[in-house]
């Protein structure tokens, strides 16, 4: 072996090693949590790195951690943000963010994007984007965890909007990848969702029947620019006709249809002024507290399937017998539910 191979292979264990002492290394909560309160974002880093830790002995003190933060949170506007990859979401966050900055807000944005097991969720590349709102001193932006699990990965950007919201960030932004179950997710835990679209694109109406219009508080098309103006405005059109059939929902507001360029800066305040008049209205009729506290009710449920699920497959009982059910069900042995039946008795057993 070479000298610069043994040098990189000492390099890489001490690497490791260091990584190994760091995760056996004690957490202490209170200096997180009094960092926290004042409005230290290292703390804040340190806290969401803990929650979103699986090792047994930082999932109490996560906890801990959370609770000692719900008398500083619940005082954020939290706004969803969606969109198919390619849509221009971190352009158009950094845009939205930039303005908030210069009216004096405070900005923390995450993502929740399960789909990744390598690059460990797309707002890593995001980050490097949002090169103007990530070094001001006024904004946060965290990526999400990676995993197979979605319940697992917006349970905790959920808490992450706890910490948030106790350092004392006013907007907190989240960001899903804009496929699949995450928009639920994501819709779950916010007060504002908006959809971002693109014309020209020919998804107009695929977008009505994909029922994204039932959780979408504002629909905007963006890179309304250039040769793309005329698409933009024929696409704003036709979304408005296609929102008339659909009736008021109990917060008493009808999803409006912008248009922007994110790259161009245009279009943000009227977003913006929309998203005000949401709140205004919602504050008013009730709407706002109630879906507050609806949320709370989904994320109990949520997490007590979370935990049911992964105590399931954790019992060495059906780890066990898992794979012999699995195989026994693909040969027509057994059926599926006679197979789960057994492995739920193993488990209650």
């Amino acid at each position: 072996m070479s000298k610069d191979s043994t040098k990189h292979t000492n390099t890489s264990g001490q690497a490791i090693d260091r990584f190994k002492k760091l995760q056996q290394k004690e957490v202490l909560v209170d200096p997180i949590f009094k960092g926290i309160i004042t409005q230290d974002t290292t703390a804040l880093s340190k806290g969401i790195t803990l929650i979103e830790s699986t090792q047994q002995n930082h999932i109490k003190k996560a906890q801990q951690l959370i609770e000692m933060c719900l008398p500083y949170a619940n005082n954020s506007i939290r706004i969803g943000i969606t969109g198919v990859p390619g849509v221009g979401k971190s352009t158009f966050i950094e845009a939205l963010g930039n303005l908030l900055l210069q009216k004096g807000k405070k900005v923390a944005v995450l993502a929740v994007d399960p789909s990744s097991t390598i690059s460990h969720g797309s707002i890593l590349g995001d980050k490097t984007r949002m090169q103007s709102l990530v070094r001001s001193p006024m904004a946060f932006i965290r990526p999400s965890p990676s995993g197979s699990s979605l319940g697992g990965v917006a349970q905790k950007t959920r808490e992450s909007i706890i910490l948030c919201e106790a350092v004392g960030y006013d907007i907190i932004i989240i960001e899903t990848v804009g496929v699949g179950q995450s928009e639920t997710a994501v819709h779950s835990m916010v007060d504002f969702f908006l959809l971002l679209k693109l014309a020209g694109a020919g998804d107009e109406l695929q977008g009505i029947k994909k029922g994204i219009i039932e959780m979408a508080d504002a629909l905007v098309i963006n890179k309304a620019d250039g040769d793309n103006q005329i698409r933009a405005r024929k696409a704003k059109n036709q979304f408005r006709k296609a929102l008339h059939l659909y009736p008021l929902t109990q917060n008493n507001w009808s999803p409006e249809v912008l248009t922007c360029s994110a790259i161009e800066g245009t279009g943000i305040e009227d977003i913006w002024k929309v998203i005000l008049k949401y709140l205004k209205i919602t504050s008013e009729n009730g709407f706002f507290e109630k879906n507050r506290i609806q949320q709370n009710k989904f994320w109990l449920l949520q997490t007590i399937e979370e935990q049911l699920k992964k105590s399931f497959y954790n019992n060495p009982k059906v780890k066990a017998a898992l794979d012999s059910k699995i195989e026994a069900v693909q040969q027509h042995k057994i059926t599926p539910f006679a197979a789960a039946r057994h492995l739920l008795d193993l488990n209650s057993s």
